[in-house]
């Protein structure tokens, strides 16, 4: 593995044109096909070919890496139904709409404008685990057997993938679509020039929304780094005050992550995406008998936890990476979930981070509260998460073990990395499955708390 061709258990990203070519896509994409070929779920003889959903986002290798996937899942016997650009969890709830052996999503997230990457989702429209992904590059290393003239597969589009996704989001029961319309928000949009807009805006016009946007255009030239944190979203917050919008939204390229801008124009932080999303749905819940499931990842936010146990729900947390928190919500029968960089999970709708959802939700919360993100923010408990990065060394264990004899009176949690956490901070330390970094994420009440803890990880990592 290079420095930058990332392999993860359910697929890999690198730089265009160097780690990541056509040939590399074409290769892997026929893996994932002989896959579904060797999968019994795929049926046997005689039964209709199995098929793979193929979407991407606007990066401008994608049109290249499309053809070269379709090439490979073809060679294998595989039918491809291509969706073309859309987000993320279109394609996951397409897998499952049209009964597919898998899904393929070209999109590096919010890596920048040099990357892409290859996504394996598996029938069930959650990302492949490690022993399904394991099985994929294995056969991709063998050399995928290939069918004759006879038995190639054949390409179909799926033209209205988009607007099936944004009819089962607004027909969820727990979103009032009356309410939101009714409030006829004004909304600040930026997409950074992403799969995002051809979601998005349909959306928004569909809940009454007004829009005010930059960055619509799905072409892939990112103009800034495509991360929705907060350092850059400075454009979308000027946008805010000099409309005079509501708020602001912000997704990453590939449409899983949602970040949202107070009316203020300030950027309030990804936390608060699932935190809201998570009152949302559990407002909706509080005379329910039993107590409900919320289900996030080992580096999210505290301010999760507090809108979880204000509705009396109890809070599990799962290794970082989408598809470790979608198979903690199914096991633990969860009924929202998600990461705190964005991500909200729902399972009445599919179980993948989905940004069209987050948005849908929280509108519905403002509507029905009838307040402000800058209020809500306000009501919430308030913490400082800082995030920091570092050289990934070839051993983390004797870090690791440096810290916990740092802070022995920390409870310690060695699923992903190692978190340390008390009542009201934590710090996470763990090696990037997206960068050759080791990530440092720490929260506590003050600034000056959650800096402390993150100079003590870098004092020891040296």
């Amino acid at each position: 593995m290079s420095d930058t061709l990332m392999i993860s258990v359910s697929g890999m990203r690198g730089h265009v044109g160097t780690d990541l070519t056509p040939e590399l896509v074409a290769r892997h994409a026929a893996a994932l096909g002989a896959w579904v070929r060797s999968d019994t779920r795929s049926g046997t003889d005689g039964a209709p070919r199995p098929s793979v959903v193929l979407g991407r986002d606007s990066r401008t290798s994608g049109p290249m890496f499309a053809r070269a996937a379709s090439a490979g899942l073809m060679s294998v016997g595989v039918d491809v139904v291509d969706l073309g650009v859309v987000p993320t969890p279109t394609v996951q709830m397409a897998v499952e709409h049209h009964g597919a052996g898998a899904g393929l999503i070209l999109t590096a997230s919010h890596n920048p404008i040099e990357w892409n990457a290859l996504k394996f989702v598996g029938p069930d429209g959650i990302f492949l685990d490690a022993g399904a992904g394991e099985r994929v590059r294995a056969l991709a290393l063998e050399g995928p057997p290939r069918t004759g003239w006879d038995g190639l597969g054949e390409v179909r589009e799926d033209p209205v993938a988009i607007t099936r996704h944004l009819d089962a989001v607004l027909a969820l029961p727990m979103i009032d679509v009356t309410a939101i319309r009714r409030r006829c928000f004004h909304v600040a949009l930026d997409c950074v020039r992403g799969a995002g807009a051809v979601a998005m805006l349909p959306l928004l016009e569909r809940l009454g929304c007004r829009v005010s946007g930059i960055n619509l255009e799905p072409d892939g030239r990112f103009p800034r780094a495509p991360e929705p944190v907060p350092e850059n979203l400075g454009e979308l917050g000027r946008l805010v005050r000099d409309r005079g919008a509501d708020l602001g939204l912000a997704v990453d390229p590939d449409v899983d992550r949602l970040a949202v801008v107070d009316e203020t124009g300030r950027a309030i932080g990804e936390d608060y995406t699932l935190a809201f999303a998570v009152r949302a749905v559990l407002d909706e819940r509080r005379n329910d008998a039993k107590s409900p499931v919320v289900v996030v990842n080992l580096s999210t936010s505290l301010v999760v936890d507090d809108a979880a146990s204000r509705a009396g729900a109890t809070l599990v947390r799962a290794p970082v990476g989408e598809a470790n928190v979608a198979r903690a919500i199914r096991d633990q029968g969860a009924i929202i979930g998600g990461e705190g960089n964005g991500g909200v999970m729902l399972p009445a709708l599919h179980i993948g981070r989905d940004a069209p959802l987050g948005v849908a939700l929280i509108l519905h919360l403002l509507a029905t509260s009838g307040v402000t993100v800058a209020e809500l923010v306000g009501a919430s408990p308030r913490y400082t998460i800082v995030k920091a990065k570092g050289p990934r060394g070839p051993e983390l264990g004797p870090l690791y073990d440096r810290l916990r004899r740092r802070f022995a009176d920390a409870t310690a949690d060695d699923r992903d990395g190692l978190r340390l956490s008390w009542a009201d901070r934590w710090l996470h330390i763990r090696p990037s499955g997206t960068e050759p970094i080791v990530r440092l994420i720490a929260e506590a009440p003050t600034p000056s708390e959650a800096d402390s803890l993150v100079a003590a990880g870098r004092e020891l990592l040296q």
